[in-house]
């Protein structure tokens, strides 16, 4: 190979442990989908009869379980089509755009059951509580199941589009757990306070959860590093290969989660074939850090004025040695 010759290697995605199946992704949600609207319908008329704000909270948390499903049903088919030559990554990220919704509708959820059951502390209303306990019952049953059809047939680990989805789903079997809860203690001792104050729990737990999916989904929107390692670790260690001169503009970004993407620019040592020492630094990245769609630019160290990030030291997350 001449001298200063440029090498780009792009290493495949068909590796072990690199493949992205979505196999029962749709079939769940679909199947919780139907559960879910069956239930909304129950819950919405038995809070209704009932007075019960435990019920209303939990069917306003289940129309947005339906819709979160439905949405995340859509994303999961979009998700699914080719890339193109202007989407050049597909419609991978439509995932991450429903999970994001997904989590900022549970928050605003949980902002109105909140405010509801401040509203309510002042003077808790009477409720029917033996009603109320045997519609919680059937949407404790009904979002257990739905949310097992989720875990076992879908990725809810690997898949951010799912998450969000099964996180409305045990959220609302957060809510029908508290309602029961909620039904006995005022049944047992006549503490209508028990409503709000369960229903404000079931909120917090809510955003706890709501939280960490819209910030992940945002912080994959912004490009930014994925959980397994941050650029300036990845630098560190490409740097630590033998023939590896400097390692800069290391740049390493989640396309959604399961999809990793990682660039780089690499000055080896003068002589060398780069060739040789960019396969083993792919190789390096895909066994250490599970990163398998690797694009790495490798140069012989007197070639790196050909890069004006080089020149004018712009290139970022430089490690050398």
């Amino acid at each position: 190979m001449r001298r200063g010759a440029i090498v780009l290697h792009e290493h495949s995605s068909n590796h072990n442990g690199c493949g992205h199946s979505r196999g029962g992704n749709k079939k769940g949600l679909t199947v919780a989908l139907v559960i879910t609207l069956g239930v909304m319908v129950a819950e919405l008329a038995g809070g209704w009869l009932t007075n019960s704000l435990a019920l209303l909270s939990d069917a306003g948390h289940m129309l947005g379980d339906a819709g979160a499903l439905a949405l995340s049903l859509l994303a999961a088919r979009f998700a699914a089509r080719p890339a193109s030559p202007r989407k050049s990554y597909g419609y991978r990220r439509f995932e991450v755009l429903a999970a994001l919704a997904n989590g900022v509708t549970l928050l605003v959820i949980a902002g109105l059951i909140l405010w509801e059951a401040g509203r309510r502390f002042a003077a808790p209303p009477v409720v029917a509580s033996g009603p109320m306990m045997a519609v919680a019952f059937v949407g404790l049953a009904a979002n257990a199941a739905s949310a097992w059809v989720l875990l076992h047939q879908g990725d809810v680990k690997g898949n951010i589009n799912l998450r969000g989805a099964y996180l409305h789903v045990i959220g609302d079997a957060f809510g029908s757990l508290g309602a029961l809860a909620a039904g006995w203690l005022m049944r047992e001792f006549s503490w209508y306070v028990a409503d709000p104050v369960i229903s404000a729990a079931v909120a917090a737990l809510i955003v706890k959860s709501a939280w960490g999916l819209t910030a992940q989904s945002v912080h994959i929107l912004l490009e930014g590093a994925p959980d397994k390692a941050d650029a300036a670790a990845l630098a560190g260690a490409l740097a630590a290969l033998d023939g590896v001169v400097d390692v800069h503009d290391v740049h390493v970004w989640t396309v959604t989660p399961g999809y990793e993407v990682f660039t780089c620019h690499m000055l080896v040592r003068r002589g060398l074939n780069p060739s040789p020492v960019v396969a083993r630094a792919a190789s390096l990245l895909e066994r250490r850090f599970g990163l398998c769609h690797t694009t790495i630019q490798a140069v012989e160290e007197d070639a790196a004025a050909g890069c004006r990030g080089c020149r004018d030291g712009g290139c970022v997350f430089a490690a050398g040695r």
